[in-house]
């Protein structure tokens, strides 16, 4: 059984981006192992002479590690992703990578009508970056638009057809997550870029703040 790591993007405690992850985690225990990780509590990225991680940052980085795929839900703030979640991501490449190669599949959940779209092209932007160089399953946006009404009391998805399109994503997400793994050609370069990357002569995002 595949074992995936879902994050869940946000420090609100009553947000519908956990609860639809939950919901995943439910609907397909039979299909894959969902453990939902919160990025809630951790520090705000600053960058250190030593380089210190926070414990949190390194335990979240050894379930990725340890995981088949990664889903990543994310809200959407002022057309963007959310603060937290960004500075959990710069965390997560500051001298470690357990996102290199890794699979990974979005989704997002929103009050308004647009299910986080902005937000998640935003994300696979960033996951995309040098520093990160997750593998994002392509095509493959899952965006509940109302999701203050998208629940039922039992925490169930009550429109079917969103049901079908997230059944069928996460279908896909299977196979992508196998097939990645024979798209290793590359992870040794990648892993031996990322080990020689310099935070202070290098070209990174973060380079720039001095």
């Amino acid at each position: 059984m595949k074992k995936f790591v879902a994050i869940v993007g946000t420090n609100s405690k009553k947000s519908t981006n956990r609860k639809l992850l939950q919901y995943m985690q439910k609907r397909y225990k039979n299909d894959a192992e969902i453990k939902l990780v919160e990025v809630a509590g951790l520090p705000i990225f600053k960058k250190t002479e030593e380089m210190a991680i926070p414990k949190q940052a390194q335990g979240i980085a050894h379930e990725l590690e340890n995981a088949d795929g990664v889903i990543i839900g994310t809200p959407e703030y002022d057309h963007s992703v959310p603060a937290i979640l960004l500075s959990t991501l710069a965390w997560l490449s500051y001298g470690i990578h357990p996102l290199l190669d890794k699979p990974v599949m979005i989704t997002g959940a929103s009050y308004g009508a647009l299910g986080a779209s902005r937000a998640q092209a935003q994300l696979r932007q960033i996951l995309d970056s040098p520093e990160i160089k997750a593998r994002i399953m392509p095509s493959s946006e899952f965006l509940l638009a109302n999701s203050l009404k998208a629940f039922d009391s039992a925490g169930n998805l009550i429109d079917q057809e969103q049901v079908e399109r997230l059944d069928g994503l996460f279908e896909d997400f299977i196979l992508f997550s196998d097939i990645s793994k024979q798209l290793n050609h590359a992870n040794s370069n990648n892993a031996k870029e990322m080990q020689n990357f310099s935070w202070d002569e290098g070209s990174g995002k973060r380079d720039e703040e001095k």
